[in-house]
């Protein structure tokens, strides 16, 4: 198809969307205009184009976006841009173009918060787009440009130093703090035998992202659970963030990276395997790591800091005890 007619069936598609009020968006209680301009509002000015970094479409926030609503709202706007622009549009491309709106998700932390005095019970319930807001649709330059970074991210964990890494290249973005796998086995209900707890080490890749977990359940009883009691005692809804799931040596061992909503776990060897994260990082990890991200798992004692300081870990699997 030639340019000029791809055009036409993109901006085609995108008014009948508009027309039939974005039935194929996912809301169910989306407004008539579903949130996205008509297509001669889109454009930005040929002026604005002049320069390489100019995004090729401003998509203005027509009404404000709870957590609970978010995924379903960024799916639609997937939908739509996806046959506008000349390159093929993610969920994770869009939002780390718009990076502000990472650092939006991660204040909702029920921890960050509470600093503030603010308790916030249910967070699904909290605005992290808001009426008036505007999201930038990246030019194919830009798009080509961010998509290599994406591609050069992966994640470093060392178990003994309970850290996790973003990486990109050979540059770390973002170091973490995190729990690991307990150093003992246990009976497991849901398995219905007893398992190794701790984390295991070695190299993968994310194979599945569960976006909005709303099945959680002790491992141990198999009891499930909507709510969780704080570290300061309070008890809340459970948040939705997503959870990671890598294969390491290619298998699937259930070592989810996920958001734990008890932070005084975090640097100690306390989870059933699983790599638990801040509720602000998880929001973080998840935008820098996509199905298909590296994942290394590693169990070094020893490392050398950029000063050239060498740091020894605890062995808190007693792995190399003599």
């Amino acid at each position: 198809m030639n340019p000029v007619a791809r055009t036409a069936g993109a901006f085609a598609l995108l008014l009948s969307i508009i027309l039939l009020e974005i039935t194929c968006s996912p809301f169910s209680d989306a407004p008539d205009d579903g949130g996205v301009l008509p297509p001669e509002q889109l454009f930005l000015s040929d002026d604005s184009l002049a320069e390489k970094p100019a995004p090729l479409f401003i998509c203005p926030v027509t009404r404000d976006i709870r957590i609970q609503d978010y995924f379903a709202y960024l799916d639609s706007l997937v939908l739509v841009y996806d046959d506008l622009t000349p390159y093929p549009m993610t969920e994770h491309l869009l939002i780390r173009f718009n990076a502000w709106v990472i650092d939006t998700l991660a204040e909702t932390d029920y921890y960050r918060r509470m600093e503030r005095g603010e308790f916030v019970y249910d967070q699904h319930q909290m605005v992290v787009l808001h009426k008036g807001d505007s999201l930038l649709i990246p030019n194919a330059w830009e798009a080509g440009r961010l998509q290599q970074r994406m591609d050069m991210t992966w994640l470093d964990i060392n178990i003994p130093e309970f850290r996790l890494r973003i990486v990109e290249g050979s540059d770390t973005l973002y170091t973490m703090k995190v729990r690991v796998g307990q150093n003992k086995k246990r009976f497991q209900q849901v398995l219905n035998r007893t398992a190794d707890l701790r984390t295991r080490p070695g190299a993968g890749q994310i194979v599945r992202i569960a976006r909005a977990p709303t099945l959680f359940e002790d491992p141990h009883t198999g009891r499930r659970y909507t709510v969780t009691q704080r570290d300061d005692g309070r008890v809340t809804e459970m948040p939705t963030i997503p959870w990671l799931e890598p294969a390491i040596n290619g298998e699937r061992l259930g070592q989810m990276i996920h958001p734990t909503t008890n932070p005084e776990t975090l640097g100690k060897a306390y989870s059933n395997g699983c790599i638990g994260s801040k509720e602000g990082d998880a929001w973080r990890i998840y935008y820098y790591a996509p199905v298909g991200t590296v994942v290394q798992i590693r169990y070094d004692l020893q490392e050398v800091t950029p000063a050239g300081d060498t740091i020894r870990f605890p062995d808190i699997y007693d792995r190399y005890r003599r």
